[in-house]
Formats: structure tokens, C-alpha cells, sequence
């Protein structure tokens, strides 16, 4: 069935056919735009390959490559890594919480967010593994009986970031997948090539759209998002108190935990709509990505913006209010010290930016959606860079104080987690539904028993 590009799907009402609903999800898989997609895969495989030889060049010569020194020994490796796993939050927020609370607009774009989790938390991971200097030596760190004698210090944060983090993504793909199998079983009955008849026969693990396959599907799938829901404000929660639990300045707080959250949810949703707009116009999905998710998404960038803005604010009032002078001091350092650029980068992008969302002409431009999402993920990159830096670089001696220059290993491997996550994105929304189409189909105005799929009953 040829899809008509020249006007959006009615996929949440009005819809007349839900055989046309699977047509036009199914046409990025069946007849895709070699054009555009192996222009995007090109940019991204480039990144990547740079990526590739700054983690050759670390593992030949050290970490000396990088800018790290005695005083700022966290550089851009564990700013990446926060960052990363920021970007990993809004794919669970959408899926999970906006399917708790019934919100039916999050159809069209919670798959594409879940699979943005899945590649951003592993871009993430590979960061602790780098910053150890020795990532082959990498399973000391499991908490396992040796032949050495090691076992790893359970009070310590950065182990309870190892639990979190893995737990967060298991839960997160576990929950992406099932998703997924409904959808699999589709194209399994769509296709006709025999290759890919035997890979959507097996991972859709014999689906026959029954009524008891329904059940059991919807009992895990509701199971599965209550489990994601908690997972969303513990985990950035816990990576906050690799700084929180700590007696740095700037670091020992208790806003921290929800102040993390609230910008992982920020940088997240913003990296949701780049990606979306990027993916929206090489796979012609403008009739499956509507302005509809778009406006949304960009009300939610809004109101985390201001939550940010707010925290901002408060950090400088907690510090004024504790009485602490190194406190104070470093408060002051960020806004008018060595690294002050960077503070106000933060600032501008993350708080002032966004606030053009109140016009509705702004949240209907293309144009603005993705020029403040790009802002948005500059902001936030600056604000774990402020963090991690700007405390380290002047701390309690002033004999140990010292400044961060970043190497262009650094640059380049920061380039490169970008091409391994744009990678895995571009290679995703080519060979797997994008949106759910059970979920569509669900939620259209024709929306017929679930078991549509064929001659299946």
C-alpha cells in the first residue's frame, strides 16, 4: 500500500484501517531511503572511527592522554558518563510513567525512547571501564571471591552505581523488548523474504496474538513499567551521590539527588527530540511523528528547564545560608572564577533558552524545537563539566589548586560516544519498528480486539 506523504496519519483517531497503520510503520523497514540513511550512517560511522582511535590511543599510552591531573582527577571521562546517563532517563520517564498515567500521545514516539535508553546507557558504561586505565583488568571491580584478596568497598557510591546502573538497564531493555514482540510478530507475517522470516520468527518467540498471549503480554508490560517508574528517580539519584556523599565543595549537598534527577529528564528529553527530528525527516516519518508529541515534549522541556533553573538558584542560597566560606567560595568561583564561560554557557542554554517555549509559535517551528534541544545538550554537558571541574580545580589547599586542560583526546573520544550512540540509533530505526504498532492501533479511533495481525484468531 502506498503511504501518502503529503498529510500526517490520523494514528490516534480518525483512523479508518489498521492494516494502514502497520503499512506506514512498516515502510522505513520495507522500502527505505538509502539516500539520507547511509549519509546519516556515514556521519556517524566517522564520529565513531575517531572515537575508536582515541580509546586505541588511551589503551597504548594510558591516561596520561588525557587532560586529568592530580587536582582535577575526573575529567571528561566522568563528565561524559553523567551526561550519558542523563540522556538515558527520558526513554524510561516516557515509556513507563506516561503509560502508568494513561497518556495515549506517547504512542508514537515511547519506542524510539526506549531504544535511545538502551544506547545511551551503554555509551555510558564504557566511561568507568576507560577512566580505570586498565579496562581489561575491569572484573577486579565485581564483588566476587579471588585469588587476590579484593573485594570492593559496599559504603562506597561508586559501587552503588554499578547495581543501579546495570539494574536500570536490564529492567529498561527487558521492558524495550517486550515491546517489541507484539511487533515482531507482524512483520514476521508481513514479509517474504526468508532471512528475515526466520530472525522476526525468533525473536518474536511464537507469538500468535491470542487472547491469553494479550494477557500475559499487558500483566508484564504493566509489571515491567511499575518496576522501570522507581528505577528513573533512583539511579541518577544514586550517581548524584558520587558527589553528594563526598567533603568537596560544591559537591557536599543534599540538593543533589532530586537536582539530578531533574536534569536528566531535562537533557534526555532534549536529546529525544533531536534524534526524533533527525530520524523524523531521513525516514519520512511526518505522519507517524506529529507536531502533537513534538509540542508536548517541548512543554516538558519548558517546565524541566525551569526546575533546573531553580536548582541553580538554590545552590548559591544553600551555600550562602550554610555560613561555609569554602562553600561560598566556590559558588562564586563558578559564576566569576577561571571556568566562569563555562557556568554561563550553563546558565544561558539550560534556563534562558527553553523559556521561548511559552509561545506556541516557537513549540510549532522545527527550526526552534531543534535549535533549543541542540542548546539543551550543550547546557547540560556544561553543567556536569561545571560540576566535576569547577569544584575539583580549587578545593580546601590552596598549594593543591590547579586547572584543567582538556587534550584533544578528550575531544575526540567525547566525539566518538557520540557516533557509537547516533550508531546504534540510525541502525535501529532502519531495522526495527519505530513505533509501536500495537500500541497505535490501540489507542485509534477504529481500534479493533488486539489479536490484529492477519488471519490469526
Amino acid at each position: 500500500m502506498s503511504i501518502d506523504y503529503s498529510k500526517p496519519l490520523p494514528l490516534v483517531e480518525g483512523t479508518t484501517d489498521l492494516r494502514e497503520i502497520d503499512d506506514a510503520i512498516a515502510d522505513p523497514m520495507e522500502n527505505p531511503r538509502h539516500k539520507e540513511f547511509y549519509t546519516a550512517l556515514g556521519i556517524a560511522l566517522f564520529c565513531l572511527g575517531i572515537g575508536i582511535v582515541s580509546v586505541l590511543k588511551l589503551l597504548l599510552d594510558g591516561v596520561g592522554v588525557w587532560g586529568n591531573n592530580n587536582t582535577v582527577a575526573w575529567g571528561f571521562p566522568i563528565v561524559n558518563f553523567v551526561f550519558w546517563i542523563g540522556i538515558g532517563h527520558a526513554g524510561t520517564l516516557i515509556s513507563a510513567i506516561l503509560f502508568l498515567m494513561r497518556q495515549n500521545w506517547r504512542t508514537g514516539i515511547a519506542r524510539f525512547a526506549e531504544a535511545m535508553t538502551i544506547f545511551a546507557v551503554i555509551t555510558a558504561l564504557l566511561f568507568p571501564l576507560l577512566h580505570t586505565g586498565r579496562p581489561w583488568l575491569a572484573h577486579y571491580l565485581l564483588p566476587y571471591p579471588n585469588e587476590r584478596a579484593l573485594w570492593v568497598n559496599f559504603r562506597s557510591p561508586l559501587l552503588w552505581d554499578v547495581f543501579a546502573v546495570s539494574t536500570y538497564f536490564t529492567v529498561s531493555f527487558v521492558f524495550w523488548y517486550i515491546g517489541l514482540v507484539p511487533d515482531f510478530a507482524t512483520m514476521r507475517d508481513r514479509t517474504t523474504a526468508k532471512l528475515k522470516k526466520t530472525i522476526y520468527t525468533i525473536f518474536s518467540l511464537g507469538w500468535r496474538f491470542s487472547n491469553r498471549h494479550w494477557q500475559h503480554y499487558e500483566r508484564a508490560y504493566l509489571i515491567l513499567a511499575g518496576l522501570c517508574t522507581p528505577l528513573v528517580l533512583s539511579v541518577h539519584s544514586i550517581v548524584s551521590m558520587d558527589f553528594a556523599v563526598s567533603i568537596v565543595p560544591g559537591w557536599h549537598t543534599t540538593i543533589f539527588p532530586p537536582y539530578f534527577v531533574a536534569g536528566a529528564i531535562f537533557s534526555g528529553f532534549a536529546m529525544v527530540i533531536t534524534v526524533l527530528l533527525v530520524v523524523r525527516r531521513i525516514y519520512h516519518l511526518e505522519h507517524i511523528i506529529t507536531m502533537l508529541h513534538l509540542e508536548r515534549m517541548s512543554k516538558v522541556l519548558m517546565a524541566t528547564g525551569l526546575m533546573v533553573g531553580y536548582a541553580y538558584s538554590m545552590e548559591f542560597f544553600i551555600a550562602w545560608y550554610s555560613g561555609v566560606e569554602f562553600e561560598q567560595y566556590v559558588f562564586i568561583n563558578r559564576a566569576f572564577g577561571t571556568y566562569a564561560w563555562g557556568y554561563w554557557i550553563m546558565v544561558t542554554c539550560n534556563t534562558l533558552i527553553p523559556q521561548v517555549f511559552w509561545f506556541k509559535k516557537c513549540r510549532n517551528s522545527l527550526v526552534v524545537l531543534f535549535i533549543v534541544s541542540i542548546t539543551t545538550n550543550i547546557g547540560m554537558w556544561f553543567e556536569r563539566f561545571v560540576i566535576v571541574v569547577s569544584s575539583l580545580h580549587r578545593d580546601y589547599l590552596p598549594s593543591s589548586w590547579g586547572d584543567f586542560i582538556p587534550t584533544i583526546w578528550d575531544f575526540s573520544l567525547l566525539l566518538g560516544s557520540f557516533g557509537f550512540f547516533f550508531t546504534g540509533v540510525i541502525l535501529f530505526s532502519r531495522f526495527m519498528p519505530v513505533t509501536s504498532m500495537s500500541e497505535v492501533k490501540a489507542v485509534s479511533d477504529c481500534a479493533q480486539p488486539t489479536h490484529h495481525g492477519g488471519d490469526h484468531e
